[in-house]
């Protein structure tokens, strides 16, 4: 079993092993088919931490110095115990016809459970994310992260089923041949469903990366650096403009912790930027409202007029932007004493109005929760960004991770992705999922994009959760059958 988790740690970002993911199932399948469900809930944990252990150690990176290896186990260990209900599950349905689909529903499942809770759930490294410029990802013009995660483990699962019970040229092993066979054949069919064209137009967007110093926690207290890196920043892009270095842009994005802003919103240089370029900038920083309640914001700041429209960001990250189990939590996060108070979420999606196009908003970590993005762009946004700050992670593969969510989301909604990180890695992602114009990491750079602005929606952008909830069910019914056939 941990031969299996390490493979699908192999196929994550930043290494293009896409096709690893099938056969780390595969592997799954083949330690748990036929054995109890208490059994597979062990092995499923097993798997769980062989994949999560390597694929999160950015945390310990982060943490490691002051808080030693704990936080980083503990957050592998609550993740793999859906590991392990998946697991049991799959020992459960391992004997029911068909049982490949079955599996990779619960598959599914186990990842709209922790994708969900505790604390709002966690769903980084979900499979569909493992497979960025692979077979499976045009899928998720259909049915979002939930059916590339399916595919992945359908294939996988259908081969373990081939390999283990059933003879050559029997009608069950052509059946399960062709299953295993399908999602893959359907993923290429469908790569000219989301390729690059039909955009209804394309505007200049400039992203603003002012850099950060590499210090992990010594960042915290630096939030005044950090804005002066990025108006720094920002006044060379009005230099470039107007020298012709670089063309005009059409809109200008700040990342995430950018700036910062009291509850009067008001910022001199922030205005003349906007001014001499005269267009709108969406800026990230920590605010406050007028009672000292503090939420992560972009803001639209408009040429003339200053600020417009803001967006707080719904999905905050736990033990950071606020704190769960507060009396006790100094354990594991810095943030305890240096945020005395909680932020505050969001409730409405991010989708700003401006001349050039209407823009979505996701919040660094928010791009990993199928409802951020999917709300805007059901809310009219034509295209997305997602401003994030990861220099808290120096140079690790987070920032990678981080990337190839962008990629999933921008095919599973037709639109062009800007990812703004105050440290790299910025990018422009296509509609297709190709990840163009990066810059690199903790470097100071200003990139203008031409992005292609659609209006059209993609089948997954219409059906919203409605495939992974049909999916958790077939999952769920077939354990209730498959328990009821076995003591």
């Amino acid at each position: 079993m941990a031969a299996g988790g390490a493979l699908l740690y192999a196929a994550s970002p930043p290494r293009a092993l896409w096709w690893l993911a099938p056969l780390s199932f595969t592997l799954l399948a083949l330690g748990i088919c036929g054995r109890r469900a208490r059994c597979g809930f062990a092995l499923g944990m097993l798997f769980g931490s062989a994949y999560l252990l390597p694929l999160l150690k950015w945390l310990y990176d982060f943490l490691g110095a002051e808080f030693g290896v704990w936080p980083w186990i503990g957050v592998v260990a609550v993740e793999s115990l859906f590991f392990g209900l998946a697991g049991a599950g799959i020992a459960r349905v391992s004997a029911l016809p068909g049982s490949p689909v079955w599996m990779a529903a619960l598959v599914v499942g186990s990842e709209a459970l922790r994708s969900r809770v505790p604390f709002g759930g966690f769903p980084w490294g979900r499979i569909g994310f493992t497979q960025t410029g692979g077979a499976f990802l045009p899928l998720a013009a259909f049915g979002g992260a939930a059916l590339v995660a399916f595919a992945v483990a359908l294939v996988g699962f259908g081969l373990a089923a081939l390999l283990l019970h059933l003879r050559w040229r029997s009608p069950a092993w052509r059946g399960l041949a062709v299953m295993t066979v399908l999602p893959v054949a359907a993923g290429a069919a469908s790569i000219p469903l989301v390729s690059t064209g039909s955009a209804d137009r394309t505007i200049n967007v400039a992203i603003v990366q002012g850099n950060a110093p590499d210090s992990g926690l010594g960042l915290m207290g630096k939030a005044a650096q950090m804005r002066a890196d990025h108006i720094a920043e920002a006044e060379r892009l009005v230099e470039d403009v107007r020298a012709r270095r670089l063309p005009k842009p059409d809109l200008v994005i700040l990342p995430e912790s950018s700036n910062t802003f009291d509850s009067v919103r008001e910022d001199a240089q922030l205005d003349r930027i906007a001014d001499e370029l005269g267009v709108p900038l969406v800026v990230g920083g920590s605010a406050s409202d007028e009672t000292g309640v503090p939420s992560n914001r972009m803001i639209r700041w408009e040429p003339g007029v200053g600020p417009t429209d803001e967006y707080a960001k719904q999905q905050l990250v736990p033990f950071s932007e606020f704190i769960p189990l507060r009396t006790i939590a100094g354990a594991v996060t810095p943030f305890v004493e240096n945020f005395p108070r909680d932020m505050e979420p969001g409730d409405r999606a991010g989708v700003f109005e401006m001349s050039a196009a209407r823009l979505g908003l996701a919040t660094c970590y928010e791009v990993a929760y199928d409802h951020v993005l999917g709300d805007a762009v059901r809310g009219g946004a034509q295209l997305l960004a997602v401003p994030t700050n990861n220099a808290w992670f120096g140079r690790t593969a987070m920032t990678y991770q981080q990337l190839a969510m962008s990629s999933l989301r921008a095919v599973e909604h037709g639109r062009a992705v800007v990812v703004a990180a105050t440290t790299g890695v910025s990018a422009l992602v296509l509609p297709d999922g190709s990840v163009t114009r990066t810059t690199r990491q903790f470097t100071a750079e200003r990139l203008v994009v031409q992005a292609p602005i659609r209006s059209g929606t993609t089948l997954a952008t219409r059906l919203g959760s409605a495939p992974e909830w049909v999916l958790v069910a077939l999952g769920g019914a077939a354990v209730l059958f498959g328990s009821r056939r076995r003591p």
